[in-house]
């Protein structure tokens, strides 16, 4: 299997596999109060981090340089890292912070060079020197470039961002819930 080929099936089944390791990580969750106000905190930070993100975006339209992308590359990718992360913190349990990193990383990682090569053949010079000043994932102190966009609201409403918002609290009451029940039960 070529490495583009695995790559492309990688970019289709992250979001499967990523409800999976949901519906598994809700099984054995077992948070505690500090697991769970420390991981919900660090879960809203990747929330902010998204949206961010996403009222700086145009998407097919051009390179975006401004607001967290003069950072990062993938500030998306990253606000969806730490936002897992962050719940995997508030689940209590050591081992799924480490089946959760190594998940996302594996699958993402690749998905995201994927996507640094698609981009590099749609707008050439312009990403390719961006590629070299912005790293792909782990963000930089140092803003790139001096153009630095206002937030999009609109933008923000487009790409239908506040579903990660919706997400984020749900995620949030269920983990809240199953500490109930399991305070209740003991």
């Amino acid at each position: 299997m070529t490495a583009k080929r695995s790559t492309s099936i990688l970019q289709r089944i992250r979001v499967p596999l990523g409800f999976a390791f949901g519906i598994l990580f809700v099984l054995f969750a077992a948070p505690n109060w500090i697991s769970l106000g420390t991981g919900i905190a660090v879960a809203f930070l990747g929330l902010l981090i998204r949206a961010w993100s996403t009222g700086h975006i145009r998407k097919n339209v051009e390179v975006s340089m401004s607001g967290p992308y003069s950072r990062t590359r993938n500030p998306l990718y990253l606000g969806s890292f730490i936002m897992g992360l962050g719940f995997s913190i508030a689940s209590g349990r050591w081992w799924l912070i480490l089946a959760f990193a190594g998940f996302y990383l594996g699958i993402y990682l690749p998905v995201m060079r994927i996507e640094a090569r698609e981009l590099t053949s749609k707008f050439g010079d312009d990403y390719t020197r961006y590629a070299e000043n912005v790293p792909l994932f782990f963000p930089r102190l140092a803003a790139y470039g001096e153009a630095d966009a206002e937030f999009s609201k609109d933008l923000y409403l487009k790409y239908k961002e506040y579903q990660a918002a919706i997400g984020f609290v749900l995620v949030s009451l269920i983990l809240v819930l199953k500490l109930y029940l399991l305070e209740y039960w003991r």
